[in-house]
């Protein structure tokens, strides 16, 4: 009646190793280490870059105890704190000795401490939050006028196109502001020229005034335009700077959006605030833009003359001097996709580039009109510039083109890269920042660890006194649960934080009602005369329904803090989901398996410890009465 089949038992071995195994990386910590990851975007981290960190380790006097070679940086694992800072300094003087122009960045981290067989088997320990791991914390303000202006200055050049081709005269077309002023000859042009914004550009309302014998026509945003253009430039700075942070492989890092123009930046695990600025400075903005091709152009290129009015000069990544004018044709925001290739003729490495409709109709017309002329891709980053390629135009272009010349695969590979990642569409600025110290950090964790721990041992302590074996089987039960959580917590690579310790603690509360449910179930059972056998079984039979219902209400509730909860409750939702079914695996059919093994196969069971049976006093009168 009370026994398990050999493969239940088979499953309850497998879920303690899996549990186990998975569990064991977040007992080992963490050790101190530094990362050393690219300063810009065209430099890129490779077996060189590992190369001399060891050397300028060696140089230095230092002994790490492990250098290794991430995607994207060279991670160093040290045995110490004060061997952590000397090696920041060392390799911060050797890899980026100028700090205004850093090649690298150079930060303090930290690495699991977990041995190599854990992480063979993709073992690795649940990621801490801000509040328990330390790190920094930045609030950045969104320049949403910068955002409006770099519309109207757009527009100004779509308009241009537009009135072109509709061969509509003007007098000029500029910026004022965030308003694009057309100037205009006569009334029956002004007509033309609003009949082309009313079809072309829904988003723009026109107002017109007589300027001397002339007429001004000032585009403005409307203000459903205005407000879509500063949302879209909060959603695409928050992707642009979520791509940026990953390349870097900080942990976890938390990006929201706060008011209608503001963002929250969490790196945890970065100790360095100033290293934190640089990183979040490294978000760039792309360009194109054509090359002059002027003979004064060509003589500024060659050092024999000035730069040409209407033109600047910016250097290649091998130092060669390209002069471009000031003119911007295109930015990263028509992108959409871009994907590295090989010619089909020459096998050379190319990339594809893909824009939207605005941004093919510009290339259509600009390519058209400059045949065999060069155009250039800069980058700019921390108010530098600098020119990624300079290929010639073979063609007309449209909405899809390609990259080529001189560069390798992996060049072609970054770049796409980079491209795909995406520009600023608005700059930004740091207008809060806060530091959490790994002391605070470590405080935290031994606070939650030991609310778990005390609670998790107040409960066991009185199921064993009230429920006697029974009581200390569901403590095990309890423990299996704890372990399954924090190994699923750990499977799925989830952030731990101060709330998500809280809801520990609750699930060990929560958990322990369906083994009371189990064991009055069985006290009942044997209040009314049914042999023990049979009252294990129907305990835990007629229990189930019950639990099944608890526990899919507080499902529910924990689901609905999963959907509409953010930040420290979403956190709080994960642990609580996650608790609630582990729970019912190990209140149920963990601990049965454990009572079938302990009573199972005795056939003249007699008594159970589970603690006093107490009996109906009308009952325990009719007892004394025969």
């Amino acid at each position: 009646m009370n026994r398990y089949p050999v493969w239940k038992y088979a499953i309850l071995v497998i879920a303690l190793v899996v549990g186990v195994l998975y569990t064991l990386p977040n007992l080992f910590g963490e050790a101190p280490a530094v990362q050393v990851s690219s300063g810009k975007a065209t430099i890129k981290v490779d077996a060189t870059t590992r190369a001399k960190v060891e050397q300028a380790l060696a140089a230095a006097g230092i002994q790490p105890v492990s250098v290794a070679l991430d995607p994207n940086s060279v991670k160093v694992r040290l045995d110490s704190t004060d061997t952590q800072l000397k090696a920041r300094d060392a390799l911060q003087k050797a890899l980026s000795p100028d700090p205004d122009d850093a090649a690298y960045v150079v930060a303090l981290n930290l690495l699991s401490g977990s041995p190599q067989w854990l992480a063979a088997i993709h073992a690795a320990p649940m990621y801490l939050g801000l509040d328990l791991r330390g790190g920094v914390h930045f609030m950045l303000q969104v320049d949403m006028q910068a955002a409006l202006t770099k519309r109207a200055e757009s527009l100004a050049g779509d308009l241009r196109s537009q009135l072109r081709e509709a061969n509509v005269r003007h007098g000029g077309i500029s910026r004022n502001g965030q308003a694009v002023e057309i100037r205009l000859r006569d009334s029956q042009t002004l007509d033309a020229a609003k009949r082309v914004i009313q079809d072309q550009f829904p988003d723009l309302q026109a107002v017109e005034a007589p300027e001397g014998t002339e007429y001004k026509l000032t585009a403005t945003l409307k203000p459903e335009a205005a407000r879509r253009v500063q949302e879209q430039a909060l959603k695409q700075n928050m992707v642009t700077l979520h791509n940026r942070i990953n390349e870097l492989g900080v942990a976890e890092p938390v990006i929201q959006q706060q008011g209608a123009d503001r963002i929250v930046v969490q790196l945890p695990g970065v100790q360095d605030t100033a290293r934190a600025k640089q990183i979040l400075g490294r978000t760039a903005t792309l360009e194109m833009r054509l090359v002059d091709e002027s003979a004064e152009g060509r003589a500024a290129e060659l050092g024999t003359g000035p730069v040409p009015f209407g033109s600047e000069r910016y250097l290649e990544k091998t130092g060669r001097p390209i002069i471009v004018k000031k003119q911007v044709i295109l930015t990263g925001d028509s992108l959409t996709d871009a994907q590295p290739g090989f010619e089909q003729q020459t096998q050379q490495p190319k990339v594809d580039l893909t824009v939207d409709a605005k941004g093919g109709r510009i290339m259509r017309d600009t390519s058209r009109e400059n045949l065999h002329k060069r155009m250039a891709i800069l980058l700019f980053e921390k108010g530098k510039g600098e020119v990624l390629t300079a290929p010639v135009i073979q063609g007309e272009l449209g909405n899809r083109f390609q990259i080529s010349g001189s560069m390798s695969v992996n060049e072609a590979n970054d770049l796409a890269l980079l491209l795909r990642a995406g520009s600023l569409a608005a700059p930004m600025e740091i207008i809060e920042e806060l530091t959490i110290g790994p002391t605070l950090g470590a405080e935290n964790i031994a606070k939650g660890f030991h609310s778990v721990a005390w609670g998790f041992a107040a409960i066991v302590a009185f199921m064993a006194v009230y429920y006697m074996l029974f009581g200390l089987i569901s403590g095990l039960a309890l423990a299996v649960n704890l372990l399954l959580l924090v190994a699923v917590l750990s499977m799925l690579q989830a952030t731990l934080t101060l709330p998500g310790m809280a809801a520990m603690a609750l699930a060990l509360g929560m958990a322990i009602d369906s083994n009371v449910l189990i064991n009055e179930r069985v006290r009942e059972e044997l209040r009314s005369g049914v042999s023990p056998q049979a009252a294990i079984h129907a305990g835990y039979d007629r229990a189930w329904a019950t639990i099944l219902d608890s526990n899919v209400t507080t499902l529910i509730a924990g689901i609905a803090l999963l959907a509409f909860g953010s930040g420290p409750v979403r956190g709080f939702a994960v642990v609580h989901c996650i608790g609630i079914l582990t729970s019912m695996f190990s209140a149920v059919f963990f601990s049965r398996g454990l009572v079938n093994l302990w009573y199972g196969r005795q056939k003249k069971l007699r008594t159970v410890s589970i603690g006093t049976v107490w009996r109906p006093a009308a009952e325990q009168a009719i007892t004394k009465a025969e």
